[in-house]
């Protein structure tokens, strides 16, 4: 299994991947919350020269597929081939709302959206004429002085995030690999994840081979007191995505639908504190990996073996390099970890 980790603010990005490379991390991520995604990841790429660079995720449906296509020519240009692009469609209110932008059906959007980069990528690569048009986007310019300069490492890989069976299959038909949400749970991958992707991979013709499946979600490990402090903020953040009416078939598969209704009726009238408070010990531990920092390794082993080929993990502030170099390499070596083509379509069929 490949272990990622995460990068924070543009100011210590290039500090933070270095060392992130330095004790045997596979790649670094950036998510798009409260700062740009892509600028970090040009520091990044200049300060390394091993790992994957990429982000978890950016918005696609608050851009242009076109001018996404750029950008990420240029990052994987710039990194000499080593990044990936991580995306997701956000909810109704943020991509209305907050970036102001047009919403129809999520999951055909963004399959049109990924469609549209590739086109837009080839067209590049081989010089023929761009002529992409569908019910969202069309593309039929692009005059030779705005064709990019040429490089041999060609299109980056793209990774779809979603939760429902719909995203899912987009993700299995055009992408490269997905990010399960972290609100999700080993059940849920099993029984919803794997046969969506499934039969994406199978509209496509394709197989899993070279798929990646990205996990990460909420972990509590360290010291006594960042074990503490991190099942609190893990209730807190359960409670959160559980109040998405989007996210409910999650909770509903567990046996919670009812008090999804009930964090989202909370969350409408601000009582996010009260919220937590009815996160119990078993949704912890069904949403989460609680664990001494020796028993890591197991744990992720346990949750993840055989559903995933990389996981972001983040270190707890306690860790020594050392000790984080030990637990990366622990993880790597997990038996099993790597998922082959064969057992992905096995469990496909065994859940079907």
């Amino acid at each position: 299994m490949k272990i990622d980790g995460t990068l924070g603010a543009l100011e210590v990005a290039a500090g933070q991947a270095g060392d992130a490379e330095a004790v045997g991390y596979d790649g670094v991520w950036t998510g798009e919350v409260s700062q740009d995604p892509f600028l970090p990841l040009a520091l990044a790429a200049q300060a390394t020269s091993r790992v994957t660079v990429g982000t978890s995720i950016a918005v696609a449906l608050s851009r242009s597929p076109m001018s996404l296509a750029y950008t990420a020519n240029d990052l994987q240009r710039f990194s000499g081939g080593r990044f990936s692009l991580g995306l997701g469609s956000q909810v109704k209110a943020h991509i209305t709302r907050r970036f102001s932008m047009p919403w129809g059906r999520p999951a055909a959007q963004m399959r049109e959206f990924v469609l549209a980069m590739r086109a837009a990528w080839s067209s590049w690569a081989d010089g023929t004429p761009l002529a992409f048009e569908g019910e969202y986007y069309a593309h039929t310019l692009m005059p030779p002085a705005f064709v990019p300069t040429p490089h041999p490492f060609g299109p980056p890989r793209v990774l779809l995030a979603g939760v429902g069976d719909v995203m899912t299959r987009v993700a299995g038909e055009v992408a490269d690999g997905f990010f399960c949400h972290w609100f999700t749970t080993p059940r849920w991958i099993r029984e919803r994840t794997i046969p969506a992707l499934a039969e994406g991979r199978r509209r496509a013709g394709a197989t899993f081979d070279g798929f990646d499946i990205v996990v990460g979600g909420f972990v509590a490990t360290g010291t006594d007191a960042e074990i503490t402090a991190g099942i609190a903020r893990m209730r807190s953040q359960i409670a959160f995505y559980g109040s998405t009416p989007a996210y409910r078939g999650v909770l509903e598969l567990h046996g919670w639908g009812d008090l999804g209704a009930e964090l989202t009726a909370l969350s409408k009238q601000n009582r996010w504190a009260e919220m937590a408070t009815l996160i119990d010990d078993d949704m912890v531990d069904a949403f989460g990996i609680v664990a001494a920092p020796a028993e890591l390794p197991a744990r992720v082993a346990e949750r993840f073996g055989g559903l995933a080929t990389r996981i972001t993990l983040s270190p707890p502030s306690s860790f020594t390099p050392d000790q984080t170099r030990e637990t990366v390499a622990a993880i790597q070596a997990l038996p099993g970890a790597r998922i082959a083509p064969a057992a992905l379509a096995a469990e496909a069929a065994r859940v079907s």
